[in-house]
C-alpha cells in the first residue's frame, strides 16, 4: 500500500477490528526494497516508494482522528553500508559516525554500527527523534534489534539465562544503554505521553523500568518469547504432548513491573523463510480447503481451534499489551516477500488480501470475527493491565489450563479428542458466572457445542478447589477455550481508567508500494 491507500482501505479496518495502535514499519527510507526497511540510507527521510511526505502526515491525523496512536519503527541500531546513498563513507573515512574496522560492522546483517561515544552520533539520533515527533506527530517509537546495541557481542552466539553477569560485564556496551537513556528521556519529554517498545531478546533488566529509577526507561519490551514458544510447539512437538507447565511460564515469564508487549507471531514469523502460525496449523489446505462450502477435514478442523486459542491465551497472560502482524490476525495464507535478486525481484508476496476475511464464502471471515471479539473483549474488561492473576490448573492429562485474569475467569481445553462435562474450574469470586466469549461459536466458525449455556447463570459452589475458595462446573469441548465472568457489579472494583501509557493493543504494518 502508498500511505494514501493505507490511509483509505486499512485505518478503517483497524478501527474496526478494536485496535487502538498501529505501529508502520520501513517508513525510514531505505534503497534496498529487500532489507525490509531495516538498511537506513537516510534518517531523516520517508520511503519515497510509499508516497509523499503530505500523505504520512494525513495518514497521521487520520489515525490520530479515529483514536489510533501511531508508532515508529525506528532504526538506530545500525545503518545502511552502501556508500553511494547512505552514512557509510560519507566524509571518505569509516569512522565519523560508526566504530573503525571490525567493531563498526554487523556481519550478520552486513551493515555499519553507530560509535554512540560520539557526540555528533547522539546529537544526530536524538535530532532524528525529534524530527519524527515535531514534524510528522508520530506518538512514540518502537526501538528495533536493540540487543545489537547493548552487547559488544550483539547477542550472537550467545544464550541468555537470566543470570546477571550475563547483563552486567565488559561485555555491555555502556556507551548504547547511555543513548537508549537519553532517547527514552528525550522522547518523554519532547511528548509526554509518546510510548516506547524495546526490542531485545536478552532480557535486559531494567529495560522497562522509568529513566529516573534508574532504568533504561521503555514503556514496554516486546515478550520475543512467546511466538517462538508457539512455532516450536507447532513444528516440533505433538499436541498430545504440549507440555502445559511450561507453555503457562513462558507466558507469564517476565521481569516483574516491566510491561511487556505479548504476540503470537510478528513479521520474523511472516517473512520468507519462515511459516506463519495459520500455515504451520493448516499447511496445503489453507490454499485448498478454506471455503466455506467444503467439508471440514480434521486439519482445517484443528487449525481453526488452535488458531484462535493460541490468540486467546497469549492476549490474556503474555502482557500488557497485545500485537497482531498485518493479515495474521484471520490466519493471512502467505508470507511477506520483497523484490530482491532471490526472488528474481518479484512484487508477487509483497501484498496482504485484505478481502480475504471479507469474502463470505470463506472460512477467514470466522477468524476475522473472532480476533474483533477478543480486542473488544478486552476493551471492555481490561484485563490485559489488571495484576490480578492466578493460574489454578494445569492439568496433563486433561490438557486443562484455567485462569484467573483481572475479573474474567479463563478455561482452555487444548485435548485434541476429549471433551469434559461437569467440569470443576476454581474461582476466587463468590458470584454466579457466566460465559463471555466462546471460540466454538458457529459465528467463529466453531460448532456450538456450548452454545445453549451461552445465557446459563453457573452457580458457584462454596467448597475449595485448585486452591481456590470456590468452583463452577462447566462443560469445555475439546479444542476450545471459554472465558466466563463474574455476575456482580464489575465497575465497583476498576481502580481506575486506563491510559495509553497502561494499555495498548496494536497492529504492525509495513508500507510499501505495488509494482
Amino acid at each position: 500500500h502508498t500511505y494514501k491507500e493505507f490511509t483509505q482501505k486499512v485505518l478503517p479496518r483497524v478501527k474496526r477490528l478494536g485496535y487502538n495502535c498501529i505501529q508502520l514499519m520501513a517508513v525510514m527510507e531505505h534503497s534496498y526494497y529487500g532489507s525490509f526497511g531495516y538498511h537506513v540510507t537516510n534518517f531523516f527521510a520517508i520511503a519515497n516508494r510509499s508516497g509523499e511526505t503530505v500523505d504520512l502526515k494525513e495518514l497521521i491525523d487520520t489515525a490520530h482522528g479515529l483514536g489510533i496512536y501511531v508508532l515508529l519503527d525506528i532504526v538506530h541500531s545500525h545503518a545502511s553500508s552502501n556508500a553511494f546513498d547512505g552514512l557509510g563513507d560519507i566524509d571518505g573515512t569509516e569512522y565519523q559516525y560508526f566504530h573503525e574496522g571490525a567493531r563498526g560492522r554487523h556481519e550478520l546483517w552486513d551493515s555499519k554500527l553507530f560509535d554512540y561515544s560520539k557526540w555528533e552520533v547522539i546529537r544526530f539520533l536524538l535530532s532524528n527523534i525529534a524530527w519524527y515527533l515535531n514534524e510528522y506527530k508520530f506518538d512514540g517509537f518502537r526501538f528495533d534489534g536493540i540487543t545489537s546495541m547493548l552487547y559488544h557481542h550483539h547477542g550472537l552466539g550467545v544464550g541468555f539465562s537470566g543470570g546477571y553477569h550475563e547483563y552486567f560485564s565488559m561485555g555491555t556496551d555502556l556507551d548504547a544503554v547511555v543513548y537508549l537513556m537519553l532517547a527514552n528521556y528525550i522522547t518523554h519529554k519532547l511528548c509526554p505521553g509518546a510510548i516506547t517498545i524495546a526490542e531485545d531478546v536478552s532480557g535486559m533488566p531494567s529495560l522497562g523500568r522509568s529513566v529516573q529509577d534508574g532504568g533504561v526507561g521503555f514503556d514496554y519490551r516486546l515478550a520475543m518469547a512467546v511466538p517462538d514458544k508457539w512455532i516450536k510447539l507447532l513444528k516440533e512437538t505433538k499436541d498430545e504432548d504440549w507440555d502445559l507447565d511450561d507453555l503457562a511460564h513462558t507466558l507469564t515469564n517476565r521481569r516483574w513491573d516491566e510491561k511487556c508487549v505479548g504476540y503470537a507471531e510478528s513479521h520474523d514469523q511472516a517473512l520468507v523463510g519462515d511459516k506463519t502460525i495459520s500455515m504451520w496449523l493448516f499447511d496445503k489446505e489453507i490454499y485448498y480447503n478454506m471455503s466455506c462450502h467444503q467439508h471440514e477435514t480434521p486439519i482445517v478442523h484443528r487449525g481453526m481451534a488452535l488458531h484462535k486459542m493460541i490468540r486467546l491465551i497469549t492476549l490474556a497472560l503474555s502482557g500488557e499489551a497485545y500485537l497482531t502482524f498485518m493479515g495474521n490476525e484471520f490466519g493471512h495464507p502467505e508470507w511477506i516477500d520483497f523484490p530482491r535478486q532471490g526472488n528474481n525481484f518479484s512484487y508477487h508476496y509483497a501484498r496482504r488480501q485484505w478481502d480475504l476475511p471479507e469474502r463470505d464464502d470463506l472460512r477467514y471471515k470466522f477468524l476475522d470475527r473472532f480476533d474483533e471479539a477478543m480486542i473488544h473483549l478486552e476493551e471492555k474488561y481490561q484485563f490485559m493491565i489488571s495484576k490480578y492473576k492466578y493460574i489454578s490448573r494445569k492439568h496433563h492429562e486433561d490438557k486443562v489450563l484455567a485462569f484467573e485474569k483481572g475479573d474474567l475467569l479463563f478455561v482452555f481445553n487444548f485435548h485434541a479428542t476429549k471433551s469434559f462435562e461437569h467440569y470443576r474450574i476454581g474461582t476466587d469470586s463468590p458470584h454466579e458466572h457466566q460465559i463471555v466469549l466462546d471460540t466454538d461459536d458457529e459465528y467463529f466458525g466453531g460448532h456450538n457445542r456450548v452454545k445453549p449455556a451461552h445465557s446459563n447463570k453457573f452457580p458457584i459452589i462454596k467448597d475449595r478447589w485448585d486452591n481456590r475458595n470456590n468452583y463452577i462446573q462447566i462443560y469445555i469441548p475439546a479444542r476450545s477455550a471459554l472465558v466466563f465472568r463474574p455476575l456482580k457489579d464489575l465497575s465497583l472494583i476498576h481502580i481506575s481508567e486506563p491510559t495509553r501509557q497502561a494499555e495498548i493493543s496494536y497492529a504492525v504494518f509495513c508500507l510499501k508500494k505495488k509494482k
